[in-house]
């Protein structure tokens, strides 16, 4: 093989060696941009757990008093199991 012919093919391995770094360095910036969407995602979530969860504990302690202010009035109200 000629210097000029090997040469050019080595310009030409060159120039896709740099797209393929090129397309590496795309698809980290991408795999880096989903885990920064998902992890903010995944926080909304957590938020939104913990909310219902306080939601949820706050209607248990209003049927608890509930419950027990209508049990205070013997006579006037009954709770029936059932």
């Amino acid at each position: 093989m000629k210097k000029e012919n090997m040469e050019v093919l080595l310009e030409d391995i060159s120039s896709k060696f740099d797209l393929v770094l090129e397309g590496h360095e795309v698809l980290r910036s991408e795999i880096r941009e989903l885990g920064r969407k998902t992890d903010e995602r995944f926080d909304l979530v957590d938020f939104k757990i913990d909310t219902l969860n306080k939601k949820i504990d706050a209607v248990a302690d209003d049927v608890a008093a509930h419950r027990a202010d209508t049990e205070a009035h013997d006579g006037v109200y009954r709770v029936k199991e059932g």
